[in-house]
């Protein structure tokens, strides 16, 4: 919505949500989340044509376009608990609108939703419209964080799907219109409205796809003795396959990756294509694999136990230049080192301390079984500091786990944190980013995915 008023500054944009202290933040100078380039962007409209308000049916009542961008997580209990996607809050405010409107309406489709969504939000709206006509459109969101600024004002496409109707094309006109005042034409595509919702969840199931195709070839690199990085390159250059999302990790994150897939295993499931379901399951299997084998080779190389030993973890959140923590592997993995009674160090540049203890706190559904996750105890939290400097959380530690892939890490001392840790000193690089050889020169022992063990580990298998 910033880049919109930015683009249309003859545009009132008015972003609402019933939570005050919400709404609050967006309000202050120091905005809520961190995103590269969007304070510049908020600060440009903010009070202009840009503002932030709880005053939902004043502003919908009065709105011509409305952008649904409200939660859709993955239910936790009840039908297609793990899976299915929770429309409740779609729901409540689809009513909403019309218990509010009192003019014709397009109601636009943000959120990454299950394929006829739109068809049960025209019902509702339809079932109480008073008078009023409205449009569903789906206009899915492909931006990444870390870089949703940048991708939002140079966007590879904006996928706008609508009804072929006459009103429907009407409608999609009229959306395309706003983003054709920066986006060239050839890049705005037009579908029918199931067509635009399924592919922003075919989208991001082909991404996860390939992260979850390299990792498994890492298990095979390690296995063989081939360097992951090395096959990465020589696949990435045929041109139908390309190099990107091929970056051997201890696995993706993130609120999207995850959630969708298996939202598109129940929609499969559900339409009787349990084949289909069980590939797409496989994607997500591969990923808990990569996270669990990632867990289990530093346990095995410090001699099959941390009990009581000191571990830094490296990054927290699930990928550089964003302090969203949502599934990361971190999580993962710090959690699993507590429950082996180790003591763990944590340094993250934006992840605040409170979000790092509710993650580690949490009590998760694990997808594949229904049943809760072990979170971590409440003795265990004395197990866990959170420190703001990268050195004082690897001072006097057994081991160091590198589990984001922040840019300061590549060009962190590790002499000087080799010298502060206990010995031998381990090293287990979860994004592969620092140089294995450099690090065996100044004495770690050193374990990165995918590519040729460390002498150590060759007589310390991992079992996931």
């Amino acid at each position: 919505m910033a880049v919109i008023a930015l683009k249309c500054p003859e545009l009132e944009v008015v972003v609402v949500d019933i939570c005050a202290s919400r709404i609050d933040a967006w309000n202050r100078d120091k905005l809520p989340i961190y995103e590269p380039g969007l304070d510049d962007v908020v600060k440009a409209c903010r009070g202009r044509n840009l503002f932030f308000s709880t005053d939902i049916e004043k502003h919908v009542a009065d709105a011509e376009i409305l952008f649904l961008s409200v939660n859709t997580p993955t239910k936790t209990s009840g039908l297609g608990a793990g899976k299915a996607a929770d429309l409740t809050f779609w729901e409540k405010a689809a009513r909403m609108i019309a218990d509010v409107s009192n003019s014709d309406k397009i109601v636009v489709e943000k959120s990454t939703v299950p394929v006829k969504t739109a068809e049960a939000i025209e019902k509702i709206l339809n079932h109480n419209n008073n008078g009023v006509k409205y449009q569903v459109l789906s206009n899915p969101e492909f931006l990444s964080e870390g870089t949703a600024i940048e991708d939002l004002l140079y966007p590879e496409r904006v996928l706008i799907g609508g009804r072929e109707t006459p009103e429907g094309q009407k409608a999609v006109q009229t959306l395309k219109d706003i983003y054709a005042r920066w986006v060239p034409d050839d890049l705005i595509i037009t579908t029918n409205l199931w067509s635009a919702e399924l592919s922003k969840l075919a989208s991001n199931a082909f991404q996860a796809q390939r992260v979850s195709s390299i990792n498994a070839m890492s298990a095979l690199c390690e296995a063989t003795g081939a360097s992951v990085s090395e096959v990465a390159y020589a696949i990435g250059m045929d041109s139908r396959i390309g190099p990107k999302f091929l970056n051997s990790s201890v696995g993706f994150g993130g609120s999207c990756f995850q959630k969708d897939i298996l939202n598109l295993v129940y929609i499969c499931e559900c339409n009787g294509l349990p084949e289909v379901a069980n590939y797409w399951k496989q994607v997500i299997k591969i990923n808990d694999y990569q996270k669990r084998r990632f867990l289990n080779r530093v346990i095995s190389s410090m001699f099959n136990t941390v009990s009581g030993k000191k571990i830094a973890i490296l990054g927290f959140a699930f990928k550089k230049d964003t302090a969203d923590t949502r599934e990361s592997a971190s999580i993962f993995v710090s959690q699993g080192l507590l429950r082996e009674k180790a003591n763990i160090s944590i340094y993250d540049p934006k992840v605040t301390e409170d979000q790092i203890q509710y993650d580690l706190a949490t009590n998760k559904l694990d997808w594949d079984n229904q049943v809760p996750q072990q979170p971590m105890s409440p003795t265990a939290r004395n197990q866990v500091t959170v420190m703001w400097d990268p050195y004082e959380a690897t001072k006097g530690a057994h081991g160091v786990c590198i589990l984001t892939e922040w840019d300061e890490f590549k060009d962190l001392d590790y002499k000087k944190i080799y010298d502060g840790m206990q010995k031998p000193a381990f090293m287990f690089d979860g994004r592969n980013m620092v140089d294995p050889v450099k690090l065996r020169e100044i004495g770690f022992i050193v374990y990165s995915i995918g590519r040729p063990l460390d002498p150590w580990l060759l007589d310390m298998p991992a079992v996931a």
